[in-house]
């Protein structure tokens, strides 16, 4: 069994900085292989890649230079940094882990394993 745990979220303003955390753990889950993803889904809105690290990192044009991904293998845990936030950031923010180390995977179903998302909203 694969947990992914997310933390961070919270209420901030517009230009505010906000980092999530998400926590991996699993028996045989080794985390050092896995490409791990972030998602948002706004109210409405269908869930959208935000950013992945795996052999490279990538990121949506809505986020690029804005936030970063970046990860501790030893901690077994990925962080997404955001800065300079807007109101349309809002959403629930989830993690996720792919088998897919290589290559940018901007779809949901290349991931396998799915946190339980943590709340952003940033007001204007």
């Amino acid at each position: 069994q694969v947990q992914l745990v997310e933390s961070g979220g919270g209420l901030v303003q517009a230009g505010d900085s906000l980092r999530l955390s998400c926590a991996a753990s699993g028996r045989t889950f080794t985390f050092s292989r896995y490409a791990m993803g972030w998602f948002r889904q706004a109210p409405g809105k269908e869930r959208e890649f935000v950013a992945k690290s795996g052999s490279s990192t990538y990121y949506a044009d809505s986020v690029k230079g804005r936030f970063t991904i970046s990860r501790d293998n030893a901690k077994n845990t990925v962080y997404l940094q955001m800065s300079s936030l807007k109101p349309e950031d809002t959403a629930v923010y989830y993690c996720a882990a792919s088998p897919h180390y290589y290559g940018v995977r901007y779809a949901s179903s290349d991931y396998t394993y799915w946190g339980q998302g943590t709340q952003v909203t940033v007001s204007s």
